[in-house]
């Protein structure tokens, strides 16, 4: 038996392939496959593009797949979201989708665009979006481009948008958020149903959300004499607890902790006046918690 996935071709793929890699799948293509191989006999991978993978995980074609929340709500698609994989081709933000216009326009408010138009790939949240506001707007499907049609092919674009910068080279304003999104794993309902399929889903994802994890922290280890080890634990943040284990010849303790990588740079140098010694920083694959 073979599982059926589908991972999202495009902007999202090469971070997809190294999430995969991470998590202990050796994924590999060519630039023109859209069957990646895999080294795991129990999987049969395929490429799609993410704003039309929810349909075809809906209808069976495949099992399970990772594409965005928003295309899930675009397709309006009846899927199972086994989880959410924060991870995106940039940076850790999210997706967002906002409502921009150009820097020199007279609106400042979704109100303001009663009877304009709105050009934009996502055109049923947009439209749903509107809906909620009360506010009456054409919405016309963007083939590509979008951030360059205000002010004159539209008076406002929605747009996905991952660090802005975009948007700002197009001289664009943003005047609201209509939706955040982030990567999700998501089933179809008769395939999870199968106990195989459930079951060889809830290990991939466990691994891939493991892999996520880890990409935000590293190990941490050193050695301590036995008078500065209370000095030393109080520096140090952890999962749980430090693992301490006495060093041969009772000449002290060696400690090993995983902590958040962003901070690593800031205590290393407190840990090392502290006592520590033999300080040894090293990335992490998977953090399983």
């Amino acid at each position: 038996m073979k599982l059926k996935l589908a991972l999202p071709k495009g902007s999202l793929e090469e971070a997809t392939y190294q999430l995969f890699r991470k998590a202990g799948f050796g994924v590999v293509t060519t630039s023109r496959s859209y069957y990646p191989a895999v080294d795991d006999e129990e999987l049969d991978l395929v490429l799609y593009r993410p704003q039309e993978m929810p349909r075809y995980i809906e209808d069976g074609v495949v099992d399970c797949g990772l594409t965005g929340l928003d295309w899930v709500l675009e397709n309006n698609a009846k899927v199972l979201e086994i989880a959410e994989l924060p991870y995106s081709k940039q940076t850790a933000r999210p997706i967002k989708w906002v409502l921009a216009v150009h820097q020199d326009s007279k609106f400042k408010s979704v109100k303001d665009l009663n009877g304009k138009k709105i050009a934009t790939e996502l055109v049923q949240v947009t439209k749903n979006y509107l809906k909620k506001h009360h506010v009456q707007a054409e919405v016309e499907f963007s083939w590509g481009a979008t951030e360059v049609k205000p002010p004159v092919l539209a008076d406002a674009i929605v747009e996905a948008t991952e660090t802005g910068s975009s948007l700002r080279a197009n001289q664009l304003r943003v005047i609201d958020t209509v939706l955040v999104s982030t990567t999700r794993f998501i089933a179809n309902k008769k395939s999870y149903e199968d106990a195989w399929k459930r079951r060889k889903i809830d290990n991939l994802v466990m691994l891939l959300k493991g892999a996520i994890a880890a990409g935000q922290k590293v190990g941490l280890k050193m050695n301590v004499s036995k008078k500065d080890l209370k000095k030393v634990i109080k520096i140090l943040p952890a999962l749980k607890n430090p693992t301490v284990s006495p060093l041969f010849g009772d000449s002290g303790y060696d400690v090993e902790t995983i902590i958040d990588e962003k901070i690593v740079r800031q205590i290393i140098p407190e840990l090392k006046k502290a006592g520590a010694s033999g300080i040894i920083e090293y990335p992490l694959n998977k953090v399983i918690y």
